[in-house]
Order: C-alpha cells, then structure tokens, then sequence
C-alpha cells in the first residue's frame, strides 16, 4: 500500500472497491476486504505523518502554506520557483543538497541526482543552439558505448521476367562505427566577489561561459573527425567524397552531388576567411549567382582557411549533420560542476570546472563531402 502517496488517492481507490464489491464473489470478496484493511492503516499512517509535519512547522515557526503549495506543485513548476533556483545554487557553491531535496519532497531520492533548475536547463540547450551545428546533430542518451551499423555496399533490386530463373541473392556488406565517450571539461576561476552573486545570476554567469565551451569543443571535436575521414568506407569507419579546388561558383554543386541519396538536408562549413574567398568568386561572376546552392552556410574557425599555398587540407565540409552525425550523452546532457575554494584562496579565487561525458562521430557513409586544396 505504500504505492498510495495521498489521502485522496486511497480515497478514490476506496470508492472504485464499493463498486466492486456489488459483483464480487465470495473470493473476491475475501480479497477486496482485506485491500480495504490496509488501505485504512494506510490512511491513517498519512493523517499521522501529517499531523506531525504541522507540528513541526510551528514548533520550527515555518509557515505551513509553503509546505502546502510544495506538496501540490509539479516537479516543473518546483523546478521554476525562485526557492528552487537558490537552493540549487547554494548547493553549487557548497556541495550540501539538504535544502535543494527538501523543496523537492517526495519528488526526490536520497541517492539520486538532483534535477537543475529549469532557467539551467534552457540556458545548456540554449548553448548548444548557439553552435548551429550541434543543434542539427541527432541526440541520443544511451549508456556506454554506442555501436552504429552502416551499409559499406549492396548490389540493388532487379526486374524478375515471369519464368525466368531466380534473381542473385543481395550482396550487402556492412560496417560498424563506435561511439566512445569521453570527458570534454572546463575549467575557469571566478572572484569571491561573483560567488556572492544571487542564485538565479550566479547560474547564468557560470553555465552560460561553461556550456559554451564545452558545445563549442564537441563541435570541433566533430568537424575533426569528418575532415579525416577515408574516401572509401572501412569496416569501422564511414566514407566522405574528397573534391580538391578552390572556392569557386561551381564546387558546392559538385560536392552536392557526391552525397548518398539519403544526405537530404546538406549545409555547409567552412572558416569565415573561406567565406570570403566564395563571395570573390560571385562578385567576379558579375552577374546573379550564388555559389553556395542555396545551402546555409556555418562557420567554424577550427576548419583552415582556404590558402593557396596549403596542399591536401580540408577547407570546407558539406553534408547531411542531422542523417549522418550522432552524439550520445551517456548521462544525459547537463552539465557537472565541481568548485574548488581553497588553492586560490590567498588569491580570493575560487576554481570551476565543467565536465561533459559524451561522444561525437560521423556514422553514416557519404553523408559529408570533404573540399581541399589539390597539389
């Protein structure tokens, strides 16, 4: 019976029994008397537990309303209050979680992990939007390592003329790509004078720069591993299309064309210095074209600009991010943070560091074109 958290749901319960009782038979009837019983001694363990809440709230002189709104407020709307925002950040700055679980009640358990805030919440997402990319790149929040299959090659369907013989059987060569986890960390040093900071600014002023970087690391993390990858696929590692040239009004076209049938939603990177070089070659054309096909176009500064002096260096990626990229966050996507007060303390610094456990990879086979300087 302990299941029954609340006087009103025993007395639902209580009510759905009378009407059972009028077509129970005698072992139904056994059965139904005895669920009576316990919901009773239930009932009365919850009028007890109550009893002794009041108590505690006036010989505490705490105010019985607010233990009232917190035992009938969602788990959200919990999450939202002012009360839950500084708790959360006290138990930031100190590590003690007693007054962050005791907004929470029942809604929480004594081992589990405390649920952010839901300003902290938006802020991460929000951090992760900010890095365009990683927004289009498919989620996913499963433990461990992730292992993706992915199609290496297949021979393809066949008319089969009535009478004839039987059509060869599917010869279809698979390969598997792994994603491992690891540790994308943070760490910055604040004043004492910002660890004074109010609990709702304080988690703006910490997650804000901390999320950043961390999404900002796993999207260069990413890029990386496109820009390496081989021209024909392996037996653990999807395949990218290497163009060489240089920025010009027909290379995008061309890379588009090298991508699966699948890769349907392709936009482009490149270094903003890159950039530059495509709107050259348009202004050159001297007349209405736009060389970049009518994709968006994302920068990132870890991709080498375009130079006419390197040989071999991926300067531009187009693809698919959402079909062909994958990050798992094993446990979940929030963001930990540890704080350290005492190395710097003659200095009045304290130390933070963000941790983000999480795997980035490439997982589907022509999904990306690679765009690099040729000899």
């Amino acid at each position: 019976m302990d299941n029954y958290e609340t006087i009103e749901a025993i007395e639902e319960r209580m009510s759905a029994i009378k009407a059972e009782l009028e077509t129970a038979d005698d072992a139904k009837l056994d059965e139904l008397n005895s669920e009576v019983d316990a919901l009773e001694a239930r009932k009365a363990a919850l009028i007890e537990t109550r009893k002794k809440e009041v108590a505690d709230v006036i010989s505490g002189g705490k105010e019985i309303e607010k233990i009232e709104e917190n035992r009938n407020m969602t788990i959200e709307e919990i999450r939202s209050s002012k009360d839950y925002i500084n708790a959360f950040a006290n138990y930031i700055k100190t590590g003690k979680d007693e007054e962050v679980r005791s907004l929470l009640s029942t809604n929480a358990t004594p081992a589990g992990t405390v649920p952010v805030p839901t300003i902290v919440e938006e802020r991460v997402r929000t951090a992760w939007q900010r890095n365009g990319l990683m927004e289009l790149v498919r989620k996913t929040y499963i433990r461990g390592n992730v292992k993706i299959g992915f199609e290496r090659s297949a021979t393809g369907a066949v008319v089969h003329a009535e009478g004839a013989n039987a059509p060869d059987e599917e010869v279809l060569t698979l390969g598997v790509t792994e994603l491992k986890p690891e540790s994308l960390k943070k760490w910055i040093t604040i004043s004492d004078e910002a660890m004074d900071l109010g609990g709702e600014e304080f988690l703006y002023y910490i997650y804000d720069e901390v999320t950043y970087q961390i999404a900002k690391a796993a999207q260069a993390q990413l890029i990386a591993k496109i820009a390496a990858l081989p021209a024909a696929a392996t037996a653990s590692s999807v395949s990218a299309a290497k163009i060489t040239g240089t920025p010009s009004l027909g290379i995008i076209a061309e890379a588009i064309a090298n991508l699966s049938d699948e890769a349907s939603a392709p936009v482009i990177v490149m270094n903003k210095l890159t950039y530059a070089a495509f709107k050259a070659a348009q202004y050159a054309a001297q007349y209405a074209v736009d060389p970049f096909e009518g994709l968006a176009v994302h920068f990132d500064n870890t991709l080498k600009a375009f130079s006419a002096a390197s040989t071999g260096e991926v300067w531009a990626i187009v693809g698919d991010f959402g079909f062909g990229a994958q990050a798992n966050f094993p446990n979940g996507d929030e963001i930990t943070l540890k704080f350290d007060d005492l190395s710097l303390a003659e200095q009045d610094l304290v130390k933070i560091v963000g941790r983000e456990y999480v795997a980035v990879a490439p997982v589907a086979d022509k999904a990306f074109a690679l765009l690099a300087k040729g000899a």
